[in-house]
């Protein structure tokens, strides 16, 4: 993969993180829930926490990338 798919796939994939994020707030919000539960549920969410490996994943492919 070289740094302009690294670039593309980490801009998608954190786009993607935010508007899950935002999602699980907004819900929060409309159900009233207290903050300290939407924290968590977002903090607990698999596929929030799969997206954040994935992205540092990247992260680190990238370092190792740009050193070569």
């Amino acid at each position: 993969m070289d740094q302009q798919d690294l670039k593309l796939s980490k801009k998608l994939i954190s786009s993607y993180k935010k508007r899950l994020e935002k999602e699980i707030l907004d819900r929060s919000m409309k159900l009233k829930m207290p903050q300290n539960k939407f924290e968590e549920i977002i903090n607990n969410n698999n596929e929030l926490i799969n997206l954040k490996k994935t992205l540092e994943d990247l992260e680190t492919e990238s370092d190792s990338n740009s050193k070569v």
